[in-house]
Protein backbone atom coordinates (compact mmCIF):
# COMPACT_ATOMS: atom_id res chain seq x y z
CA UNK A 1 0.00 0.00 0.00
CA UNK A 2 1.23 3.48 -0.84
CA UNK A 3 0.94 6.66 0.86
CA UNK A 4 1.10 10.36 0.71
CA UNK A 5 0.64 12.39 3.81
CA UNK A 6 2.08 15.67 4.65
CA UNK A 7 3.34 14.38 8.16
CA UNK A 8 3.99 10.90 9.37
CA UNK A 9 4.46 10.28 13.10
CA UNK A 10 6.36 7.28 14.13
CA UNK A 11 4.88 5.56 17.20
CA UNK A 12 1.26 5.90 18.81
CA UNK A 13 2.65 6.26 22.54
CA UNK A 14 1.42 9.41 24.31
CA UNK A 15 3.55 11.86 22.62
CA UNK A 16 2.87 10.57 19.06
CA UNK A 17 -0.93 10.29 19.52
CA UNK A 18 -1.10 12.91 21.17
CA UNK A 19 0.75 15.28 18.14
CA UNK A 20 -1.83 12.94 15.26
CA UNK A 21 -4.82 14.94 17.64
CA UNK A 22 -3.48 18.37 17.27
CA UNK A 23 -2.46 17.70 13.80
CA UNK A 24 -5.86 16.86 13.09
CA UNK A 25 -7.48 19.79 14.76
CA UNK A 26 -5.37 22.05 12.08
CA UNK A 27 -5.97 20.02 9.19
CA UNK A 28 -2.80 18.64 8.54
CA UNK A 29 -2.76 15.15 6.28
CA UNK A 30 -0.86 12.96 9.03
CA UNK A 31 -0.51 8.83 9.19
CA UNK A 32 0.54 7.26 12.92
CA UNK A 33 2.37 4.03 12.34
CA UNK A 34 3.01 2.31 15.58
CA UNK A 35 4.60 -1.45 15.52
CA UNK A 36 2.12 -2.74 18.54
CA UNK A 37 -1.07 -3.71 17.38
CA UNK A 38 -2.99 -2.41 19.96
CA UNK A 39 -2.49 -0.26 23.28
CA UNK A 40 0.22 -1.55 24.96
CA UNK A 41 -1.84 -3.22 27.77
CA UNK A 42 0.41 -2.40 31.19
CA UNK A 43 0.45 1.02 32.52
CA UNK A 44 4.35 2.98 32.04
CA UNK A 45 3.03 6.40 33.00
CA UNK A 46 1.32 6.71 35.64
CA UNK A 47 1.14 10.79 36.45
CA UNK A 48 -0.05 13.28 33.95
CA UNK A 49 0.31 17.36 34.84
CA UNK A 50 -2.03 20.57 34.33
CA UNK A 51 -0.22 21.26 31.36
CA UNK A 52 -0.67 18.11 29.62
CA UNK A 53 -4.41 18.31 29.78
CA UNK A 54 -4.65 21.94 28.71
CA UNK A 55 -2.84 20.34 25.28
CA UNK A 56 -5.99 17.80 25.35
CA UNK A 57 -8.29 20.42 25.65
CA UNK A 58 -7.01 22.19 22.67
CA UNK A 59 -6.73 18.81 20.72
CA UNK A 60 -10.61 18.47 21.33
CA UNK A 61 -10.12 14.88 23.52
CA UNK A 62 -10.48 16.64 26.98
CA UNK A 63 -13.88 15.56 27.64
CA UNK A 64 -12.86 12.13 26.71
CA UNK A 65 -10.10 11.98 29.10
CA UNK A 66 -11.16 13.65 32.45
CA UNK A 67 -13.45 10.91 33.42
CA UNK A 68 -11.07 8.48 33.39
CA UNK A 69 -8.91 10.53 35.42
CA UNK A 70 -7.88 10.29 39.59
CA UNK A 71 -8.02 14.81 39.66
CA UNK A 72 -5.59 16.55 42.13
CA UNK A 73 -4.04 13.68 43.63
CA UNK A 74 -1.79 15.01 46.61
CA UNK A 75 2.09 13.06 47.41
CA UNK A 76 3.27 12.59 50.61
CA UNK A 77 7.14 11.95 51.56
CA UNK A 78 8.04 9.83 54.40
CA UNK A 79 11.68 9.24 56.75
CA UNK A 80 13.06 5.80 56.99
CA UNK A 81 11.16 5.52 60.17
CA UNK A 82 7.61 6.73 58.80
CA UNK A 83 7.65 10.02 60.02
CA UNK A 84 5.83 12.37 57.35
CA UNK A 85 8.52 14.63 55.71
CA UNK A 86 5.72 17.00 53.52
CA UNK A 87 2.19 16.93 52.06
CA UNK A 88 2.36 18.12 48.25
CA UNK A 89 -1.34 18.87 47.47
CA UNK A 90 -1.27 21.63 44.80
CA UNK A 91 -4.91 23.61 44.81
CA UNK A 92 -4.18 26.07 42.52
CA UNK A 93 -5.19 25.93 38.97
CA UNK A 94 -3.02 28.71 37.07
CA UNK A 95 -3.30 26.68 33.27
CA UNK A 96 -7.01 25.78 34.15
CA UNK A 97 -6.50 22.35 35.32
CA UNK A 98 -5.26 20.55 38.46
CA UNK A 99 -1.71 20.11 38.36
CA UNK A 100 -1.12 16.39 39.46
CA UNK A 101 -3.62 13.66 38.37
CA UNK A 102 -3.46 9.72 38.14
CA UNK A 103 -4.07 8.22 35.23
CA UNK A 104 -4.39 4.25 34.04
CA UNK A 105 -2.01 4.19 30.46
CA UNK A 106 -3.71 2.12 28.25
CA UNK A 107 -7.31 3.88 29.26
CA UNK A 108 -5.99 7.18 28.31
CA UNK A 109 -4.43 5.80 25.34
CA UNK A 110 -7.50 4.16 24.07
CA UNK A 111 -9.26 7.70 24.84
CA UNK A 112 -6.30 9.57 22.54
CA UNK A 113 -6.95 7.09 19.52
CA UNK A 114 -10.39 7.48 19.55
CA UNK A 115 -10.13 11.08 19.27
CA UNK A 116 -8.72 10.31 15.44
CA UNK A 117 -11.37 8.64 14.43
CA UNK A 118 -12.73 12.63 14.66
CA UNK A 119 -10.42 13.22 11.14
CA UNK A 120 -10.81 12.36 7.68
CA UNK A 121 -7.26 13.22 6.91
CA UNK A 122 -5.68 11.32 9.92
CA UNK A 123 -5.66 7.87 9.64
CA UNK A 124 -3.82 5.06 12.34
CA UNK A 125 -1.59 2.67 11.16
CA UNK A 126 -1.45 -0.32 14.14
CA UNK A 127 1.09 -3.02 13.48
CA UNK A 128 3.28 -1.57 11.27
CA UNK A 129 6.72 -1.70 12.34
CA UNK A 130 8.85 0.78 10.30
CA UNK A 131 12.06 -0.84 8.77
CA UNK A 132 13.10 2.08 6.26
CA UNK A 133 13.82 5.73 6.33
CA UNK A 134 15.63 7.45 3.54
CA UNK A 135 15.08 11.24 2.92
CA UNK A 136 15.38 12.49 -0.62
CA UNK A 137 15.13 16.16 -1.88
CA UNK A 138 11.32 15.79 -1.66
CA UNK A 139 10.57 14.36 1.77
CA UNK A 140 11.01 11.34 3.63
CA UNK A 141 10.18 7.87 2.64
CA UNK A 142 9.31 4.99 5.04
CA UNK A 143 8.80 1.40 4.68
CA UNK A 144 7.35 -0.44 7.29
CA UNK A 145 6.06 -4.26 7.47
CA UNK A 146 2.60 -5.36 8.86
CA UNK A 147 1.14 -8.62 8.96
CA UNK A 148 -0.84 -8.21 5.91
CA UNK A 149 1.85 -7.09 4.02
CA UNK A 150 3.39 -4.22 3.33
CA UNK A 151 3.62 -0.14 3.33
CA UNK A 152 5.23 2.21 2.02
CA UNK A 153 4.87 5.67 2.78
CA UNK A 154 5.89 9.39 1.69
CA UNK A 155 5.73 12.68 3.56
CA UNK A 156 7.21 15.99 3.62
CA UNK A 157 8.13 15.26 7.53
CA UNK A 158 8.22 12.53 10.15
CA UNK A 159 8.38 12.70 13.35
CA UNK A 160 9.85 9.96 15.20
CA UNK A 161 8.36 9.35 18.81
CA UNK A 162 8.91 5.79 18.75
CA UNK A 163 10.08 5.23 22.95
CA UNK A 164 13.79 4.97 24.02
CA UNK A 165 14.85 2.50 21.63
CA UNK A 166 14.00 4.64 18.76
CA UNK A 167 13.98 3.16 14.88
CA UNK A 168 14.25 7.02 13.85
CA UNK A 169 17.22 7.87 16.33
CA UNK A 170 19.18 5.54 15.20
CA UNK A 171 18.35 5.53 11.84
CA UNK A 172 19.11 9.27 11.81
CA UNK A 173 22.74 8.54 13.82
CA UNK A 174 21.53 10.95 16.19
CA UNK A 175 23.21 10.10 20.18
CA UNK A 176 21.64 10.06 22.94
CA UNK A 177 24.03 11.64 25.69
CA UNK A 178 23.89 11.07 29.18
CA UNK A 179 24.22 9.08 31.66
CA UNK A 180 22.25 5.51 33.46
CA UNK A 181 22.15 5.28 37.36
CA UNK A 182 23.66 2.56 38.71
CA UNK A 183 20.80 1.43 40.57
CA UNK A 184 17.86 -0.95 39.27
CA UNK A 185 14.52 -0.28 40.10
CA UNK A 186 11.32 -3.03 40.36
CA UNK A 187 8.16 -1.88 39.04
CA UNK A 188 4.86 -3.23 40.40
CA UNK A 189 1.56 -3.07 38.90
CA UNK A 190 -1.49 -4.18 41.02
CA UNK A 191 -5.46 -4.40 40.04
CA UNK A 192 -8.08 -5.17 42.63
CA UNK A 193 -6.36 -2.99 45.04
CA UNK A 194 -8.18 -2.96 48.59
CA UNK A 195 -5.78 0.00 49.75
CA UNK A 196 -7.49 3.45 51.15
CA UNK A 197 -4.59 5.48 50.49
CA UNK A 198 -5.93 9.01 49.14
CA UNK A 199 -2.58 9.91 48.10
CA UNK A 200 1.17 8.49 46.59
CA UNK A 201 3.64 7.72 48.90
CA UNK A 202 7.33 7.89 48.64
CA UNK A 203 9.68 6.21 51.71
CA UNK A 204 12.86 7.89 51.03
CA UNK A 205 14.85 5.10 52.76
CA UNK A 206 18.94 4.96 52.24
CA UNK A 207 18.69 1.44 52.21
CA UNK A 208 15.42 0.42 49.98
CA UNK A 209 13.23 3.82 48.60
CA UNK A 210 10.07 2.76 47.58
CA UNK A 211 6.74 4.37 46.36
CA UNK A 212 3.37 2.99 45.85
CA UNK A 213 0.95 5.13 43.92
CA UNK A 214 -2.98 4.70 43.54
CA UNK A 215 -4.60 4.32 40.08
CA UNK A 216 -7.92 4.50 38.45
CA UNK A 217 -9.87 1.20 38.96
CA UNK A 218 -8.44 -0.08 41.27
CA UNK A 219 -5.22 -0.47 40.17
CA UNK A 220 -1.55 0.80 41.98
CA UNK A 221 1.74 0.97 41.36
CA UNK A 222 4.76 -0.34 43.40
CA UNK A 223 8.28 0.81 43.37
CA UNK A 224 11.30 -1.00 44.84
CA UNK A 225 14.90 -0.01 44.64
CA UNK A 226 16.56 -3.34 44.28
CA UNK A 227 19.52 -3.94 46.49
CA UNK A 228 22.93 -4.36 45.34
CA UNK A 229 23.38 -8.35 44.32
CA UNK A 230 19.30 -9.10 43.94
CA UNK A 231 19.64 -11.48 41.03
CA UNK A 232 16.97 -10.15 38.70
CA UNK A 233 15.29 -12.98 37.79
CA UNK A 234 14.65 -13.97 41.38
CA UNK A 235 13.02 -10.66 41.86
CA UNK A 236 10.43 -11.06 40.28
CA UNK A 237 9.33 -14.39 41.30
CA UNK A 238 5.96 -14.09 42.89
CA UNK A 239 7.47 -15.22 46.29
CA UNK A 240 9.78 -12.02 46.15
CA UNK A 241 7.16 -9.65 45.02
CA UNK A 242 4.36 -10.70 47.37
CA UNK A 243 7.35 -10.46 50.16
CA UNK A 244 7.39 -6.59 48.77
CA UNK A 245 3.75 -6.25 48.77
CA UNK A 246 2.50 -7.66 52.09
CA UNK A 247 3.71 -5.00 54.80
CA UNK A 248 1.40 -2.75 53.04
CA UNK A 249 -1.24 -5.27 53.11
CA UNK A 250 -1.50 -6.87 56.80
CA UNK A 251 -4.97 -7.09 57.10
CA UNK A 252 -5.69 -7.32 53.70
CA UNK A 253 -5.76 -9.24 50.89
CA UNK A 254 -3.01 -9.17 48.58
CA UNK A 255 -4.23 -7.44 45.54
CA UNK A 256 -3.62 -9.01 41.63
CA UNK A 257 -0.41 -8.85 40.06
CA UNK A 258 -0.43 -7.92 36.89
CA UNK A 259 3.01 -7.01 35.82
CA UNK A 260 6.28 -7.21 37.38
CA UNK A 261 9.26 -5.56 35.33
CA UNK A 262 13.10 -4.22 36.30
CA UNK A 263 14.27 -1.19 35.30
CA UNK A 264 17.08 1.13 35.11
CA UNK A 265 16.61 4.48 34.97
CA UNK A 266 18.32 6.66 31.90
CA UNK A 267 18.83 10.66 32.05
CA UNK A 268 19.82 10.98 28.78
CA UNK A 269 19.19 13.53 25.50
CA UNK A 270 19.46 13.26 22.37
CA UNK A 271 22.11 15.66 20.39
CA UNK A 272 19.57 17.41 18.07
CA UNK A 273 16.02 17.26 18.31
CA UNK A 274 16.05 17.64 14.47
CA UNK A 275 17.65 16.54 11.66
CA UNK A 276 16.49 18.04 7.88
CA UNK A 277 12.70 17.13 7.51
CA UNK A 278 13.18 14.45 10.90
CA UNK A 279 12.22 15.20 14.25
CA UNK A 280 12.62 13.59 17.67
CA UNK A 281 10.02 13.45 20.13
CA UNK A 282 9.06 12.17 23.63
CA UNK A 283 11.41 9.25 24.78
CA UNK A 284 13.28 9.12 21.69
CA UNK A 285 13.92 12.67 22.25
CA UNK A 286 14.81 12.69 26.00
CA UNK A 287 14.74 9.79 28.70
CA UNK A 288 14.83 11.00 32.88
CA UNK A 289 14.12 8.86 35.72
CA UNK A 290 10.36 8.84 36.89
CA UNK A 291 10.81 10.06 40.20
CA UNK A 292 9.03 13.24 39.31
CA UNK A 293 6.40 11.90 36.85
CA UNK A 294 7.80 13.77 33.97
CA UNK A 295 8.77 12.03 31.44
CA UNK A 296 5.78 11.49 29.58
CA UNK A 297 4.79 15.18 30.17
CA UNK A 298 7.73 16.05 28.34
CA UNK A 299 6.88 14.36 25.56
CA UNK A 300 3.61 15.94 25.54
CA UNK A 301 5.15 19.63 25.66
CA UNK A 302 7.11 18.26 22.36
CA UNK A 303 3.63 17.52 20.92
CA UNK A 304 2.52 20.51 21.61
CA UNK A 305 5.46 23.12 20.24
CA UNK A 306 6.11 21.26 17.14
CA UNK A 307 2.05 20.43 15.97
CA UNK A 308 1.41 24.36 15.37
CA UNK A 309 4.74 24.91 13.64
CA UNK A 310 4.18 21.69 11.25
CA UNK A 311 0.73 23.16 10.57
CA UNK A 312 1.57 26.67 9.74
CA UNK A 313 4.28 25.62 7.21
CA UNK A 314 2.76 22.80 5.76
CA UNK A 315 -0.32 25.86 5.25
CA UNK A 316 1.91 27.66 3.57
CA UNK A 317 1.64 30.30 6.67
CA UNK A 318 5.48 29.89 8.00
CA UNK A 319 8.82 29.09 6.17
CA UNK A 320 10.91 26.26 6.81
CA UNK A 321 12.91 28.41 9.18
CA UNK A 322 10.10 28.14 12.05
CA UNK A 323 11.33 24.35 12.43
CA UNK A 324 14.33 25.04 13.63
CA UNK A 325 12.67 26.84 16.62
CA UNK A 326 11.52 23.46 17.86
CA UNK A 327 14.99 22.51 19.12
CA UNK A 328 15.93 25.87 20.13
CA UNK A 329 13.15 25.73 22.48
CA UNK A 330 12.62 22.35 23.65
CA UNK A 331 15.73 20.55 23.74
CA UNK A 332 16.79 23.63 26.83
CA UNK A 333 13.86 22.86 28.75
CA UNK A 334 13.89 18.92 28.29
CA UNK A 335 17.22 18.58 29.10
CA UNK A 336 16.52 20.68 32.94
CA UNK A 337 13.66 18.43 33.13
CA UNK A 338 15.90 15.42 32.92
CA UNK A 339 18.21 16.86 35.37
CA UNK A 340 15.44 18.10 37.71
CA UNK A 341 14.23 14.09 37.84
CA UNK A 342 17.80 13.17 38.23
CA UNK A 343 18.61 14.92 41.28
CA UNK A 344 14.82 14.23 42.53
CA UNK A 345 15.74 10.71 42.77
CA UNK A 346 19.34 11.47 44.90
CA UNK A 347 16.25 13.47 47.23
CA UNK A 348 14.67 9.85 47.47
CA UNK A 349 17.99 8.06 47.96
CA UNK A 350 20.01 9.22 50.72
CA UNK A 351 23.50 7.89 50.79
CA UNK A 352 23.44 6.83 54.18
CA UNK A 353 21.63 7.87 57.31
CA UNK A 354 23.41 10.83 58.28
CA UNK A 355 22.62 12.29 55.35
CA UNK A 356 18.96 11.34 55.78
CA UNK A 357 19.24 13.23 58.68
CA UNK A 358 20.61 16.19 57.65
CA UNK A 359 17.68 16.43 54.44
CA UNK A 360 14.89 16.01 56.81
CA UNK A 361 15.87 18.27 59.07
CA UNK A 362 16.12 20.48 55.91
CA UNK A 363 12.87 19.76 54.61
CA UNK A 364 10.60 20.25 58.04
CA UNK A 365 13.21 23.51 58.28
CA UNK A 366 11.85 24.87 55.07
CA UNK A 367 8.41 24.10 55.54
CA UNK A 368 8.42 26.70 58.56
CA UNK A 369 8.79 29.39 56.14
CA UNK A 370 5.66 30.51 54.58
CA UNK A 371 6.49 31.10 51.00
CA UNK A 372 8.99 27.85 51.12
CA UNK A 373 5.90 26.02 52.46
CA UNK A 374 4.16 27.21 49.46
CA UNK A 375 6.59 26.72 46.87
CA UNK A 376 6.41 22.99 47.76
CA UNK A 377 2.59 22.23 49.05
CA UNK A 378 2.23 24.12 45.23
CA UNK A 379 4.57 22.34 43.45
CA UNK A 380 6.12 25.81 42.00
CA UNK A 381 9.39 23.43 42.35
CA UNK A 382 8.94 22.02 38.50
CA UNK A 383 11.05 24.08 36.10
CA UNK A 384 8.57 25.63 34.04
CA UNK A 385 9.64 26.46 30.38
CA UNK A 386 10.58 29.34 29.22
CA UNK A 387 11.99 30.54 25.86
CA UNK A 388 14.55 33.29 25.68
CA UNK A 389 15.30 32.10 21.93
CA UNK A 390 12.99 31.28 19.09
CA UNK A 391 9.38 32.55 18.61
CA UNK A 392 10.27 35.01 21.18
CA UNK A 393 10.44 38.83 21.37
CA UNK A 394 12.44 38.83 25.01
CA UNK A 395 12.88 42.03 26.53
CA UNK A 396 15.42 44.50 25.47
CA UNK A 397 17.09 44.01 28.69
CA UNK A 398 16.77 41.30 31.28
CA UNK A 399 14.32 40.70 33.26
CA UNK A 400 13.53 37.60 34.85
CA UNK A 401 9.84 38.53 35.67
CA UNK A 402 8.53 39.16 31.85
CA UNK A 403 6.04 36.79 30.87
CA UNK A 404 7.50 36.49 27.29
CA UNK A 405 8.55 32.92 26.56
CA UNK A 406 6.48 31.64 29.52
CA UNK A 407 3.06 29.80 28.94
CA UNK A 408 -0.25 32.49 30.10
CA UNK A 409 -2.12 30.96 32.38
CA UNK A 410 -6.07 29.69 31.71
CA UNK A 411 -8.53 31.86 33.58
CA UNK A 412 -12.24 32.12 33.03
CA UNK A 413 -13.39 34.76 30.56
CA UNK A 414 -16.68 35.84 29.13
CA UNK A 415 -16.94 35.55 25.59
CA UNK A 416 -19.07 38.38 23.54
CA UNK A 417 -22.02 36.25 23.92
CA UNK A 418 -22.00 35.92 27.54
CA UNK A 419 -20.68 32.54 27.57
CA UNK A 420 -18.26 31.92 30.87
CA UNK A 421 -15.34 29.63 28.87
CA UNK A 422 -11.70 28.94 29.82
CA UNK A 423 -9.63 31.58 27.65
CA UNK A 424 -8.10 29.08 25.05
CA UNK A 425 -11.45 27.92 23.99
CA UNK A 426 -12.27 31.25 23.00
CA UNK A 427 -8.92 32.15 21.85
CA UNK A 428 -8.88 29.21 18.90
CA UNK A 429 -5.20 27.32 18.64
CA UNK A 430 -3.96 30.21 16.12
CA UNK A 431 -1.89 33.62 17.53
CA UNK A 432 -3.85 36.29 19.53
CA UNK A 433 -3.08 40.08 20.44
CA UNK A 434 -4.49 40.91 23.39
CA UNK A 435 -5.13 44.68 24.61
CA UNK A 436 -5.21 44.36 28.16
CA UNK A 437 -6.75 47.99 28.67
CA UNK A 438 -7.79 48.90 25.39
CA UNK A 439 -8.25 47.45 21.64
CA UNK A 440 -4.95 46.73 20.15
CA UNK A 441 -5.82 47.07 16.29
CA UNK A 442 -6.54 50.85 17.10
CA UNK A 443 -3.83 52.78 15.16
CA UNK A 444 -2.58 50.07 13.52
CA UNK A 445 -1.01 50.84 9.76
CA UNK A 446 -2.39 48.51 6.73
CA UNK A 447 1.58 46.56 6.82
CA UNK A 448 0.67 45.59 10.47
CA UNK A 449 -2.52 44.84 9.91
CA UNK A 450 -0.99 42.34 6.55
CA UNK A 451 1.80 40.68 8.64
CA UNK A 452 -1.45 40.01 11.29
CA UNK A 453 -2.99 38.38 7.99
CA UNK A 454 -0.21 36.46 7.39
CA UNK A 455 0.13 35.10 10.70
CA UNK A 456 -3.20 33.91 11.32
CA UNK A 457 -3.40 35.97 14.39
CA UNK A 458 -6.87 37.56 15.66
CA UNK A 459 -7.16 40.49 17.70
CA UNK A 460 -8.84 40.83 21.46
CA UNK A 461 -9.60 43.49 23.81
CA UNK A 462 -9.73 42.75 27.56
CA UNK A 463 -12.82 44.30 29.51
CA UNK A 464 -13.03 44.56 33.08
CA UNK A 465 -15.85 42.66 34.96
CA UNK A 466 -18.33 44.80 36.14
CA UNK A 467 -22.20 44.31 37.47
CA UNK A 468 -24.52 45.28 34.95
CA UNK A 469 -22.52 45.43 31.74
CA UNK A 470 -24.03 44.19 28.76
CA UNK A 471 -21.21 42.07 27.94
CA UNK A 472 -19.68 41.88 24.47
CA UNK A 473 -20.53 45.74 23.81
CA UNK A 474 -18.29 48.06 23.07
CA UNK A 475 -18.76 50.65 20.29
CA UNK A 476 -15.12 51.59 20.33
CA UNK A 477 -14.03 48.59 18.94
CA UNK A 478 -12.18 48.48 15.72
CA UNK A 479 -14.02 46.08 13.08
CA UNK A 480 -12.36 42.69 13.77
CA UNK A 481 -11.56 43.15 17.12
CA UNK A 482 -12.82 40.44 19.93
CA UNK A 483 -13.88 40.66 23.05
CA UNK A 484 -13.04 38.86 26.43
CA UNK A 485 -14.71 39.72 30.04
CA UNK A 486 -11.89 38.82 32.43
CA UNK A 487 -13.91 37.23 35.60
CA UNK A 488 -11.21 36.29 37.48
CA UNK A 489 -9.14 39.30 37.42
CA UNK A 490 -6.00 37.49 35.64
CA UNK A 491 -5.41 40.13 33.02
CA UNK A 492 -6.29 42.86 35.16
CA UNK A 493 -3.48 41.63 37.77
CA UNK A 494 -1.28 41.44 34.44
CA UNK A 495 -1.51 44.98 34.14
CA UNK A 496 -0.88 46.11 37.42
CA UNK A 497 2.41 43.82 37.61
CA UNK A 498 3.55 45.67 34.57
CA UNK A 499 1.84 48.57 33.48
CA UNK A 500 4.13 49.37 30.60
CA UNK A 501 2.94 46.16 28.66
CA UNK A 502 -0.80 46.99 27.86
CA UNK A 503 -0.09 44.26 24.56
CA UNK A 504 0.53 40.72 25.01
CA UNK A 505 0.78 38.74 21.77
CA UNK A 506 -0.01 35.07 22.51
CA UNK A 507 1.27 32.06 20.60
CA UNK A 508 -1.03 28.91 18.92
CA UNK A 509 0.66 26.97 22.03
CA UNK A 510 -0.09 29.60 24.93
CA UNK A 511 3.46 30.68 25.04
CA UNK A 512 3.62 34.69 25.33
CA UNK A 513 5.80 35.49 22.49
CA UNK A 514 5.90 39.16 23.06
CA UNK A 515 4.49 42.09 25.66
CA UNK A 516 4.91 45.36 25.14
CA UNK A 517 3.23 49.23 24.55
CA UNK A 518 0.92 50.25 21.44
CA UNK A 519 3.78 52.27 20.00
CA UNK A 520 5.98 49.65 19.37
CA UNK A 521 3.67 46.70 18.08
CA UNK A 522 4.55 47.37 14.63
CA UNK A 523 7.79 46.31 15.74
CA UNK A 524 6.84 43.30 17.39
CA UNK A 525 4.99 42.05 14.83
CA UNK A 526 7.73 42.21 11.81
CA UNK A 527 10.36 40.92 14.71
CA UNK A 528 8.16 37.91 14.94
CA UNK A 529 7.20 37.57 11.40
CA UNK A 530 11.17 36.82 10.99
CA UNK A 531 11.12 34.14 13.59
CA UNK A 532 7.83 32.50 11.54
CA UNK A 533 10.33 32.78 8.25
CA UNK A 534 7.28 34.25 6.71
CA UNK A 535 6.91 33.77 3.09
CA UNK A 536 6.90 36.93 0.58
Amino acid sequence: MDIDVEVAVVGAGPCGITLANLLGTYGVRTAVLDREPDVTPYPRAVAIDDESLRTFQTAGVIDDVLPDLILNAPIRYHSSTGRRLAHVGPSGRPYGWPRRNLFLQPVTEASLRRGLERFDQVTLYPGAEVTGLDVGPDGVALEAKTAGGGLAVRARYVVGADGGRSFVRERLGIPLVGETAASRWLVIDVADDSLQTLYSAVYCDPDRPAMTIPLPYAHRRFEFKLLPGEDEQRVVTDEFVTGLLRPFYPSLPLPTIQGRRVYWHHSRIAERFRSGPVFLGGDAAHLQPPFFGQGMNSGIRDATNLAWKLAAVTAGRAGEGLLDTYDTERRHHASAMVSFATRVGRMYQPRNRATEIVRDGLFRGVQRVPGARDYILQMKYKPAPRYERGVVVPPARPDAASPVGRLLGQPFVTDAEGARRRLDDVLGPVFAVIGLDGDPGRGLSADARTLLTRMDARLWRVLPAAPGRRHGVDRDLVDGTGVLIDDEGGFRDLLLARPAERILVVRPDRYVAAACGPDALPEILTRLAAALDLPY
